[in-house]
């Protein structure tokens, strides 16, 4: 697994996940749509951890700095 993810890229995720973490610890989302939500926030963190994201790749999107 090639690297594509940039800095920028993995902090604007983190964020993402942690607003929805917030959200749901709150009760302000709940439910199925909490669920989901949460589903998406872990695949975030876990695409941040690794910089990787499948998608990118079927996407050809790379959007860390070239070596």
């Amino acid at each position: 697994m090639n690297k594509n993810m940039g800095t920028a890229d993995k902090l604007v995720r983190f964020l993402i996940a942690a607003v929805i973490i917030g959200l749901f610890t709150q009760d302000i989302i709940s439910g199925t749509l909490g669920v989901i939500l949460l589903v998406f926030a872990g695949v975030f963190v876990l695409t941040s951890i690794i910089s990787f994201c499948p998608l990118y790749t079927i996407l050809g999107v790379k959007t860390c700095k070239r070596k």
